[in-house]
């Protein structure tokens, strides 16, 4: 079988492969050559239609603000799903940031390739990870590429893995409305929506309205916001602070009339687990903090069920 084919010989519409290996609909974007398109270009587009063809759901969590848990909330969103017992990829395209492989424990590990120029995604216990940290020769390299080379890189990411049959893909995207989201987005044509994650207080949710805007424009349903750092839960006597202002998340999500998934308080368990390699989704399963998260997980679970 080729690496244009689905294993399960099926189209991005479900319909018989045609001679162009994706599907027989006129209406398919990669159905017919584009004017001035090379072959590779071509061949590329094809194999992409196909790669997402095999992926049910997928989700991009996004910010306008760096420093608000995005990759925290993106991690323990995937590993919620897989312990759901869901098929789960999770791509960090976070280039200059990547912090996912800390979270996972998995820095050091290496990414192998196939013959035929497949990329083999690093397999937790049944998640498949892709994140540039795994291709860094030194933990502390920075990576210095202009805005055409990232794109490039996060086009390959989603082509060129083997992620095989998911039932959702989550992407976490570096904080902003750049470059890096934008190809997210017009990549995984069909996505489900955004989670969109903030803080409470009003210069964080201030730049994160930003994100909810640039999804409307480019049509990418927003699934909800998350309100990260939402007060601090004292884990001795549990006694409830407001550090930042609280609500922001709330207000926010109800001013741009779009849902709102929950709260997610400070909780030193959570830093502690993804410096320590575990997410804490899968540590502190029983906590209260952790059923917030599984809570938050309810209606992205329920595209599977209306799927």
């Amino acid at each position: 079988m080729s690496a244009a084919e689905p294993e399960n010989n099926q189209s991005p519409s479900g319909c018989a492969p045609s001679s162009c290996k994706t599907c027989s609909s006129s209406s398919c974007s990669a159905h017919s050559r584009r004017a001035e398109e090379s072959d590779k270009d071509f061949a590329d587009r094809q194999k992409l239609a196909v790669r997402l063809s095999n992926i049910k759901h997928k989700i991009i969590v996004l910010s306008g603000k760096g420093g608000v848990g995005k990759s925290t909330v993106a991690t323990n969103l995937a590993l919620g799903l897989h312990l759901a017992g869901k098929k789960v990829g999770l791509l960090d395209v976070d280039i200059h940031g990547p912090s996912v492989p800390t979270m996972l424990g998995l820095e050091g590990r290496n990414v192998l390739a196939t013959d035929d120029g497949e990329i083999i995604p690093v397999d937790l216990d049944g998640l498949k990870v892709i994140s540039t940290g795994f291709f860094l020769k030194q933990r502390d390299d920075a990576i210095i590429w202009r805005g055409p080379v990232k794109a490039g890189v996060i086009n390959q990411f989603i082509r060129d893995v083997a992620w095989g049959e998911l039932d959702y893909l989550i992407v976490d995207s570096p904080p902003g409305t750049g470059d890096e989201p934008l190809t997210v987005c017009q990549t995984l044509e069909g996505a489900d929506g955004a989670v969109i994650v903030t803080t409470p207080q009003k210069v964080a949710a201030v730049d994160v309205r930003k994100s909810i805007s640039f999804c409307r424009q480019i049509k990418l349903p927003v699934l909800g916001v998350v309100e990260n750092m939402s007060g601090y839960v004292c884990p001795c006597c549990g006694e409830h602070t407001a550090v930042f202002r609280s609500g922001g998340g709330k207000l926010m999500a109800d001013d741009m009339q779009v849902p709102f998934l929950g709260s997610i308080p400070i909780d030193p368990n959570i830093a502690e687990a993804g410096d320590s390699g575990e997410p804490f989704i899968k540590r502190y399963n029983e906590t209260a903090t952790a059923k917030l998260l599984q809570e938050i997980l309810k209606p992205i679970l329920q595209l599977s069920i209306v799927s």
